[in-house]
Formats: C-alpha cells, structure tokens, sequence
C-alpha cells in the first residue's frame, strides 16, 4: 500500500468516525451505500474513482445540524439562501456539508466539493462526478429493491444523465402530490439533464 493510499485509509477511518458521533446507524449506511455506488458509476463512467468514493462518503455530514446553524454557515460562507431554503433550511444541507468536508477534514478539491453540495438540488450543467454523487444518492442499495428502482440503476450504468433527468423528474412529481415548493435548481437540473440524456 502506497502512502497516499494509506492516507485515503486514514481518513476514511476518521470520517466514519465523525459520522458515527453526528449522524443514526441508519443513516451512516445509507452514506456508505452512496459511497459504494459512486464508486460503481465512476468505474463505469471514467471518473476519478477515488474523488467519487470521497464525495459519497461526505455528502450528508451535515444531514443533522439543526435548521440554525445551517442558515448561520451558510450565511458565514457567502451561500446564497434563497426563499425556498430560507424557509426550509435542511435544503442547506449539502452546502454546508461541503463546508464541513473543507473546514472539518481539509478537502481542498472543488470536484469533490461541488459533488458534496449539489447532492440535493443537482445543478444545471453539473460535472460527471457531482452527477454521479446525485443519482448514487437517491439510488443507493439501501434505498429498497423495487423494479422502479432497479430498473433506474440499469439506467444509471448507461446513461448517467438520464438518470439525472428520470431521478429529478421523480422528485418534482412526490413534491407536487405533497404540495410543496419545487426548488429552482431541481428544475433546472430535470431541463438541462434531458438535453445531456437525450431523454
């Protein structure tokens, strides 16, 4: 084992520790789903394996932080806090989770960065390795074994922005039946994924 790989070890081992004392049981396995899965979808896609397991196993440090101190970091770091997440904080989850991996654990890497914070939201024109961070997380095994989502896994090994497109379109269609704003960014994510997916 090289240094730098015994290092990447190191702070796997220092991560899941953090996480263990911030976040449930049940939560910390979806992380280490989404961790897996990215890995899968970055070998598949020609991403940097090892950024994708890094930005999987970061996406949700600060799943549990109360609404407060996400709007305080968020504001402390300059993160534009529109209507929608004014009102509905825990949207600021992945932004600041992205704060935590820098300030926390000294990511410096802005691919890993803008995977960690557009997790939720997505982004138009995302990079590969934030696309992968995206679909992994809503796709990861622990998510359930129904054919819907099985069959958008096979989707997700294809074609990575239809899988975009399709995991948007999903979560825009539960937000209308719940009567809950759709967040621009979601929007803008469902269009621009169609376009790059040929959907």
């Amino acid at each position: 084992m090289t240094n730098k790989e015994q290092n990447l070890v190191v702070e796997r081992e220092k991560v899941i520790a953090w996480l263990e004392n911030n976040v449930p049981p049940a939560r910390v396995e979806h992380i280490l789903g989404v961790e897996q899965m990215s890995k899968e979808l970055a070998i598949i896609h020609n991403a940097d394996v090892e950024k994708a397991k890094t930005a999987g196993l970061m996406h949700d440090l600060a799943k549990y932080f109360p609404a407060d101190q996400l709007l305080a970091m968020a504001k402390q770091k300059g993160i534009e806090i529109d209507e929608i997440c004014a009102t509905r904080p825990h949207l600021l989850h992945a932004d600041v989770s992205a704060i935590v991996a820098e300030d926390t654990f000294g990511v410096k890497d802005k691919e890993i960065l803008s995977a960690i914070a557009q997790h939720t939201l997505g982004n138009a024109r995302m990079l590969p390795l934030s696309s992968i961070v995206f679909v992994a997380d809503k796709l990861e095994p622990n998510r359930g074994d129904t054919k819907e989502l099985n069959t958008m896994r096979e989707i997700a090994r294809e074609n990575l922005y239809r899988a975009v497109y399709q995991v948007c379109d999903i979560a825009i269609k539960k937000l209308i039946q719940k009567g809950r704003p759709i967040h621009p960014r979601t929007v803008a994510t469902r269009n621009w994924a169609m376009q790059a997916g040929k959907c």
